[in-house]
């Protein structure tokens, strides 16, 4: 069985572990999981009055050998010992509950990865949950992940980018709800009786984000005809160095949701707005890594200017032309830096071929983070309302609006005698719709992205089908 270092929370010491993947018992946990998926309901409950439902005997055999199973794999991972037990009581509440909807707050409190980050130190996670992107029923999953969590990273956070929930991590194995375009595991997903006060941690898969990003814009660069500077035609030819660059961009985009001047709750969780908001605010927190990767690689950090492209690139080529176009915030988010970058003579479609000025590009990319910023900081002295339409003029500054678009027509054309909740439903589905450009580059990419679904670091080299 191969080892690999990982760090004893018992002892303190780093010391070789054998792959939990590699341990007979993961295929057998994983097997009973899969056997317990199609049985359960949105919610997660087992209805065994429903067509095609086990008889109760056969599903709490099921949950008996995932419990099995994790009981043998837990003396592989003592950090995760208290979870673990945790995690057999909750399984065990649910089969005793007759398979109610699950419960799974108190393996979920007892689970902290955030406290032990440690560079390769394996988790094996079984939790009742929806996966983000992914499947969206509280299904049973299991996944097997390691951290990354290098030294260089650790002191970046330690020193100026304190995140302490932050886990970068990676796939080793998973269950059919990560076999999907998922690349996170964060604690709001799982299912639970009420949510805690505060989450502790947070977990986005850096191999996944970069696997995706690599098929995606080695696609994009050959169909636009991009001239590459060696140096980045290499960082996007090597996993390793790109799982590198996204860890890094994924905490400092992570932080910036609470930091700067925030006119309103940062994760907007509780709040209903137009979706160019949330655009924004995502773009915002993108924008944010790049500037920082600016100094970084001014400083001679050798991550600095894979991030810069790693964040063009992603928001440019794949953002705009991924998922449906109803509400598409992150794609919005794309099209307004590609457009931005455009109007600043940064980008340019010519001759069938996308030429960049790779030395303008980093300044006039930190130029719409400042606007950006500028929204923000004066967004503190408007009504919700007004501070909705000074963010509209800025996309649509760039973005030309729908022409049924009844906000492009300004207040005068909405019923301001409502809640501003109410004047969300005025906005319409695709608000901002794709260019011309975009349309065709959509057409000539869907097949790339669609081969991206469940990508690993292992498919990353593979060209798409």
């Amino acid at each position: 069985m191969t080892e690999i270092l990982v760090h004893d929370a018992a002892s303190g010491d780093i010391a070789a572990a054998p792959r939990v993947i590699e341990h007979p018992a993961w295929p057998a946990l994983k097997n009973a999981v899969e056997e317990i998926r199609p049985w359960q309901s949105k919610d997660g409950s087992i209805d065994f009055d429903a067509e095609g439902a086990p008889a109760p005997a056969l599903a709490e055999a099921a949950v008996e050998r995932v419990i099995g199973a994790v009981e043998e794999l837990s003396p592989l991972l003592p950090h995760d010992a208290a979870y673990h037990r945790a995690l057999v009581k909750d399984l065990r509440a649910w089969v005793g509950s007759g398979f109610d909807v699950p419960d799974f707050l108190d393996s979920l409190l007892a689970f902290q990865p955030a406290k032990g980050r440690a560079d390769g130190l394996q988790h094996l996670v079984v939790f009742a949950m929806y996966t983000q992107n992914g499947n969206p029923d509280r299904n049973l999953e299991a996944v097997v992940l390691r951290m990354v969590w290098p030294d260089w990273l650790a002191e970046l956070e330690a020193a100026r980018y304190d995140n302490p929930l932050f886990c970068g991590i990676t796939f080793e194995d998973f269950t059919s709800g990560y076999d999907t375009n998922s690349a996170v595991l964060f604690p709001e997903t799982i299912a639970v009786r009420e949510a805690p006060e505060r989450f502790s941690w947070g977990g986005i898969f850096c191999d996944r984000e970069a696997a995706r990003f690599r098929r995606v814009t080695e696609a994009a660069v050959d169909l636009l005809g991009v001239e590459l500077p060696d140096d980045i035609r290499a960082m996007i030819g090597d996993q390793q160095r790109c799982e590198q660059a996204f860890v890094l961009w994924d905490m400092v985009h992570d932080r910036t949701h609470s930091h700067g001047d925030l006119p309103f709750d940062p994760f907007m969780i509780k709040q209903r707005q137009p979706f160019w908001m949330y655009g924004l605010e995502e773009l915002r927190c993108d924008l944010t890594a790049f500037k920082e990767a600016v100094k970084l690689e001014a400083e001679g950090n050798a991550h600095g200017r894979a991030v810069q492209y790693a964040v063009l690139f992603d928001r440019m080529f794949r953002f705009p032309v991924t998922g449906e176009r109803v509400r598409n915030y992150d794609g919005l988010g794309g099209q307004l830096l590609f457009a931005y970058l455009h109007k600043h003579d940064v980008v340019r479609w010519t001759d069938n071929t996308l030429r960049i000025d790779w030395e303008r590009a980093p300044r006039v990319t930190n130029q719409l983070c400042a606007e950006i910023e500028k929204l923000y900081r004066d967004g503190i002295d408007r009504p919700k309302i007004v501070h909705w339409f000074a963010a509209y003029d800025l996309v649509s500054t760039y973005l030309a609006p729908h022409p049924g678009s009844r906000w492009a027509k300004g207040p005068d054309a909405l019923d301001l005698s409502q809640p501003p909740r109410k004047l969300v439903d005025d906005v319409l589905p695709d608000e901002f719709p794709l260019s011309m450009f975009y349309e065709a580059l959509s057409k000539k990419l869907k097949n790339v992205i669609a081969s991206t679904k469940g990508i690993t670091a292992s498919d990353a080299g593979k060209a798409a089908a």
